[in-house]
């Protein structure tokens, strides 16, 4: 495994201040972290991308104002797209997947909610998979597949609760995108295996028998679920955990990112070695590589 340097105990990791590895050679398993909970899994030219969020408008504008998703900065950003998976349709989540996929001709994928979204934003039939998850879904030579799960509690609470049982206006506002059914995602390379958790929360039945050897772990609200991260890496068995969604959301995508209130990134860290799995705390836009 080639990977970027780690370091622990810093404010906010940001890709300018550290110098990649090598590029990654013919067959290397790449993923790409985009902030938020976002994600490009990428081996020998097939892409698939995770929660993409690279708008990131405003405090202001996200409280305010219907949100538009940045079309130019999402094409300089992820050029490359086969499949698009949301783990639910928050604003922060799902913003970006129905531009990508009208750029690339990726399809989205998620729950019914998920595909409100993309006919919301004028994707057609074709480029719109529902699942209510535990069905293997091929994308190219992977399989991915939806964990059902539940949303973290944020601040006591769950934000914007619900379903989408009609397409929502578009360009929504925040409060307008509820969070549908939660999926954790399992992206099967046949030779390696990545779960995506985007929510502080899972249904330990859903985990349970299933393996895997890369973890992507929400950060925010952590303490609400007890046990959170040792009983991810005890039901999972990872080898590695990359901690998401850590950042504010609203600091432009290449600018240094501030923690989210309530996040306690070194804590995170040493709860995931405590539990027996390497943490890679990798910068907004960094990769981690694999051979």
């Amino acid at each position: 495994m080639k990977r970027w340097t780690h370091w622990l105990g810093v404010k906010s990791p940001h890709a300018a201040d550290y110098v990649p590895s090598a590029p990654a050679q013919t067959g290397d398993l790449c993923i790409q972290y985009l902030g938020t909970a976002g994600f490009v899994i990428s081996q020998d030219g097939h892409h698939v991308v995770l929660d993409p969020y690279v708008t990131r408008p405003d405090l202001t504008t996200s409280l305010t104002q219907p949100l538009v998703p940045n079309a130019a900065l999402i094409q300089r950003l992820i050029p490359q797209a086969n499949d698009v998976l949301i783990g639910h349709a928050h604003h922060d989540h799902i913003l970006d997947g129905p531009d990508l996929c009208k750029q690339t001709g990726a399809r989205l994928i998620g729950s019914s909610s998920t595909v409100q979204v993309g006919i919301a934003a004028g994707l057609p039939p074709e480029q719109l998979v529902s699942t209510e998850g535990r069905e293997d879904i091929a994308s190219g030579s992977w399989t991915v597949r939806g964990f059902p799960s539940r949303h973290g509690k944020i601040f006591g609470r769950i934000p914007f609760p619900g379903d989408l049982h009609a397409p929502p206006p578009w360009p929504a506002r925040m409060h307008q995108l509820r969070h549908g059914l939660v999926l954790n995602w399992l992206v099967d390379t046949g030779k390696l295996k990545v779960m995506h958790i985007d929510s502080a929360d899972f249904i330990d039945e859903e985990l349970q028998g299933h393996r895997c050897d890369i973890v992507c772990l929400c950060a925010i609200g952590r303490q609400a679920r007890p046990n959170y991260v040792r009983d991810v890496v005890r039901y999972l068995k990872p080898r590695w955990v990359i901690p998401c969604h850590w950042d504010t959301m609203i600091t432009p995508i290449e600018s240094v990112p501030d923690l989210l209130p309530g996040v306690d990134l070194p804590g995170f860290i040493e709860e995931i070695k405590a539990a027996g799995a390497t943490p890679l705390l990798t910068p907004i836009l960094g990769h981690q590589r694999f051979s």
